[in-house]
């Protein structure tokens, strides 16, 4: 009977654990699944990202391996608790959610949204545990959660600005290191890039160009992720944890050195064919592994750390559990054996009620990443052109807007030109399409507003991973820049302009002068999404469509701003986004930052006051100390001695006090005196982890 009855609590645990995490991975993923998704695909399909793809077997790990402890604290409701502070955990959980929310629909009218939507992510998982279980819970999962932000894309500029450093060093390196095996090469800079020449004993040569992928900034991003995580899982002090981390952002750039070097040694001896292999062999994972490996051992030999944890054999009280002990933790270890009750109160159930109906009402409004539709692209001859599908059957269109279905493109009398697809800087950028249009004015000038209209180049972009669909600004100021070459343009203006309200588009308008030419040179582009069906096969695909012109002067770039504008508007309305944004949407995303700043305020203040309230507690404890009997403040010191000495467990309290009064003390007794001093607020109740182990403890809560 009392099996029976065991087994049915341990269900029940199981049941009701799972109806309160449920909903938690339900509402997330409801909410950034699309996010992910982009996320996600283009780690798939870009080095720049690739190490994103670790993150969730990592967070996995983590997870699993804190359990044990998860178990154990999952059930505390605080009771002891003042009650003025009791709920303020929830409050702290919503204003987080909240604070998530409005951080995501903020960077949904930025124009880089995906970035606000990851950081976003993590805080919204904590908010919902914190309404949903408590502070310990969150405690245990604090590092986990934060390490989901490693989800979110590096910044190109970071990349572009590190890499460019790292790709000389590394280039300058391995020449260095191939010269002193008498390897003949010249050092030298071709368009910005570092290059080694190679002559091979045949007099032939090789030439090697180290650009941002062969800088090691790849690898050692990714491998940033591997070295935080076994500092976090290494069981040792804190400074030995920082400085596996400080060895290993170094030995993966000295092994990416390394790689190089060897590419080019395989190079003189055996061609470039098997050099290239090699590289590829010895890629940016391979480097993470080796450098993982060789970091364990440095930190297993050298620093005599611990992984995992030693196997021990269970105390002797542990093994009777089950038998004879009747406690939910082993009083003579303190280890916790059976996790407390996860009650299901109509609390609870309002709770998760409230968090799927939220989120059931900010999916109805929830702010799209990127316009979308339903299109389907084929090529028709040399002319690419959409078919869409409709219920009538299909219709063929232009990939843009002409003077037969845009009323702008009409009135503003512009031809619609399509010139050609440039398959070289496809495959140079490693893109799916790239379109060279033209919008031609038929008349020079308006003959109402005596306005001159500009002949307008456009150019649709399209690629699988957002990475391979660069930014201006960066390609001609940034990167060069970086790489020790002077900026390719002189940059005149740059701003963001809103295209649309309802779904939000924002499009970056750039100026620069060409430094080659001294030619002015004027872009609208903005980035958009869409599904594409190709070889029968439908898949999300990232656009980025720019507006380019020629100004006759620096006076006339207003007006050509407006042009530019007017005829991007032109093109967003022809693709019809099938999502739309409602108005108290638009209004909070463009009010997001300041309103996300309000609510941290608030979790701020609010994480004050309950310090204060602790502090004020402890204060009110030491009076209430002064008031107990010369037995309990004997207790309450030895309590403080064990915690001095080692865990405060139920056994080392009772050796300490034994060593004090010289008296022994039953494990009844020594029971009844701590919970007769928790009533008093003097001493608390709490589970401290050991090696991931959940302990029972005793802790003084005074000053």
């Amino acid at each position: 009977m009392q099996l029976t009855l065991q087994n049915r609590q341990t269900w029940n645990n199981r049941l009701f654990l799972a109806i309160k995490i449920m909903p938690i991975i339900a509402a997330t993923m409801a909410l950034f699944f699309q996010d992910l998704m982009l996320v996600f695909t283009d780690a798939l399909q870009s080095e720049t990202t690739s190490h994103i793809l670790a993150v969730p077997i990592l967070f996995a790990y983590l997870i699993i391996r804190k359990r044990k402890m998860l178990r154990a604290v999952a059930p505390l409701q605080n009771q002891n608790e003042p009650r003025n502070t009791r709920y303020l955990s929830p409050v702290i959980g919503l204003l987080l959610c909240t604070t998530a929310i409005l951080l995501y629909w903020h960077g949904s009218y930025t124009f880089t949204p995906i970035e606000y939507h990851m950081i976003a992510l993590p805080i919204f998982l904590a908010g919902l545990i914190l309404i949903v279980f408590n502070p310990q819970t969150l405690r245990q999962l604090a590092f986990p959660i934060a390490f989901l932000a490693f989800l979110t894309p590096p910044p190109s500029e970071i990349l572009y600005n590190v890499g460019a450093t790292l790709q000389f060093f590394s280039a300058e390196a391995s020449n260095a290191i191939v010269n002193l095996f008498r390897m003949p090469t010249t050092f030298t800079n071709v368009d910005g890039s570092p290059t080694i020449i190679l002559t091979r004993p045949d007099s032939t040569t090789l030439t090697f160009t180290v650009d941002i992928a062969c800088s090691g900034i790849y690898s050692l991003i990714g491998f940033l992720i591997f070295i935080v995580f076994v500092a976090y899982i290494t069981r040792d002090k804190p400074w030995k944890k920082a400085v596996l981390i400080l060895i290993g952002l170094p030995l993966v750039y000295l092994l990416n050195i390394l790689r190089i070097t060897i590419m080019i040694i395989m190079g003189y001896y055996y061609g470039e064919d098997l050099a290239l292999q090699a590289f590829h062999l010895l890629g940016g994972w391979f480097l993470i592994f080796l450098g993982t490996l060789i970091l364990l051992v440095i930190s297993e030999k050298i620093f005599k750390t611990q992984i995992f944890a030693p196997t021990a054999e269970k105390c002797p009280q542990c093994n009777l559990f089950g038998q004879q002990q009747s406690s939910s933790f082993c009083t003579e270890c303190g280890r916790v054996l059976k996790a407390g009750l996860i009650k299901l109160s109509k609390t609870d159930i309002a709770k998760l009620a409230a968090i799927a109906i939220s989120v059931t009402l900010l999916l109805s409004v929830q702010a799209p990443l990127f316009a979308m539709n339903s299109n389907q692209v084929q090529a028709s001859g040399n002319r690419p052109m959409i078919i869409v599908n409709t219920s009538s059957g299909t219709q063929t269109h232009e990939f843009l807007p002409d003077e037969n279905t845009s009323d702008y493109v009409r009135s503003a009398n512009y031809s619609l030109n399509f010139l050609y697809r440039d398959t070289a800087f496809e495959a140079k950028a490693k893109q799916d399409m790239s379109l060279i249009y033209t919008y031609s004015p038929l008349n020079a000038t308006d003959p109402v507003s005596n306005r001159t209209e500009y002949f307008i180049w456009a150019t649709i972009e399209i690629g699988t991973a957002t990475s391979s669909l660069h930014r201006w600004e960066t390609c001609l100021i940034t990167w060069p820049l970086t790489h020790g070459s002077q900026a390719k343009a002189v940059q005149i203006e740059l701003k963001d302009i809103q295209l649309t309200e309802n779904p939000l588009i924002l499009s970056r308008y750039f100026v620069f002068n060409q430094t080659a030419t001294n030619e002015t040179q004027a872009v609208l582009y903005w980035y958009e999404s869409a599904i594409f069906t190709t070889n029968g096969t439908g898949q999300q695909k990232k656009m980025k469509i720019s507006l380019i012109t020629y100004p006759e002067s620096i006076e006339d770039i207003p007006e050509i701003e407006t042009q530019l504008t007017a005829l991007a508007k032109a093109i967003t309305d022809y693709w019809q986004p099938i999502k739309t944004w409602s108005q108290i949407t638009l209004i909070i995303s463009q009010q997001g930052a300041n309103l996300a700043t309000g609510t941290a305020t608030l979790i701020a203040a609010i994480m004050i006051f309950i310090l204060f309230k602790t502090r004020r507690q402890k204060q009110a404890n030491q009076k209430v100390l002064q008031k107990l009997s010369e037995t309990n403040k004997r207790m309450i010191d030895s309590i403080r001695k064990a915690e001095e000495k080692a865990l405060p467990t139920l056994n080392n309290i009772a050796r300490t006090h034994q060593e004090a009064t010289g008296q022994q003390i039953s494990e009844q007794q020594l029971l009844d005196k701590l919970a007769e001093l928790e009533k008093t607020g003097t001493v608390k109740s709490t589970i401290t982890s050991q090696n991931d182990e959940p302990i029972q403890t005793w802790k003084t809560h005074l000053f």
